[in-house]
């Protein structure tokens, strides 16, 4: 385009110009601190994103705490340990009760411990009398509760069937024979009285009485070894007794 053409162009865009402002006339804007810069505007959705950022830190941060955090143990209870003032005291046996009769000073009941001999029993009774033959009984015997020590007693005499078959042996040949052969040297329990089992070493009025009365009781004996349940009888004097008397 010639100059000449841009001349009207110009002349009409200086008459559209704006006149300059005073000094005076401008408005003075505060100064916030950006300098002329551009203030930045998240807007809705930047400022919704922020306070997600912020929560998740929040809450990063809080399980990172309580991980860190001393987690209680419960402590186990001990266990209950009972402890005994003292340790169960061992059972004390029983006094032996033992009769004691015939050539004795103090003849009845004595009380022994467990464990003791006929001898311990003759010096609990206060000793055998003078001149009496101890042969027959075995000073180092123990005893048993309930047994009977005869002191100074004969030897036991033969059974009423014995001495009748030996009262009359004094006849024929044949005669004598068989009263050799039914002398027996045992004493029948069945046949016998109280005298007969009062005679018998360990066995005394008492206990002659006890075995006459359980014979009352239970019909004949059928076996010796039933002694074992008369009252004042042991297992000690059943073994003496065995081969002495019989059913």
């Amino acid at each position: 385009m010639a100059p000449s053409e841009l001349r009207p162009v110009r002349r009409r865009l200086d008459a559209h110009e704006p006149e300059p402002e005073d000094a005076e006339d401008i408005e003075e804007y505060p100064d916030d601190g950006f300098d002329g810069r551009v203030r930045l505007d998240p807007g809705r959705r930047g400022m919704v994103a922020l306070v997600g950022v912020g929560v998740a830190a929040v809450v990063l941060a809080g399980w990172f705490v309580w991980r860190d955090h001393p987690v209680s143990q419960p402590v186990p209870a001990l266990p209950v340990v009972v402890t005994t003032s003292e340790a169960a005291e061992p059972a004390v046996a029983a006094d032996l009760v033992v009769s004691v009769v015939g050539a004795i000073a103090r003849p009845g009941l004595v009380t022994v411990p467990p464990g003791s001999r006929i001898a311990d029993v003759l010096l609990a009774g206060g000793g055998a009398l003078p001149g009496t033959d101890l042969l027959g009984l075995n000073l180092a015997q123990k005893v048993s509760d309930g047994d009977q020590i005869v002191v100074g007693a004969p030897a036991p005499p033969m059974s009423s069937a014995g001495a009748s078959n030996a009262g009359t042996s004094g006849g024929g040949g044949s005669g004598g024979g068989d009263a050799d052969d039914s002398t027996g040297k045992t004493l029948s329990l069945n046949d016998a009285t109280e005298s007969d089992l009062d005679a018998l070493p360990g066995v005394g009025p008492v206990t002659a009485s006890s075995i006459v009365a359980w014979r009352d009781a239970n019909g004949p004996f059928t076996s010796v070894d039933q002694l074992g349940e008369v009252d004042g009888i042991g297992p000690a004097r059943l073994e003496k007794l065995r081969d002495l008397v019989a059913p």
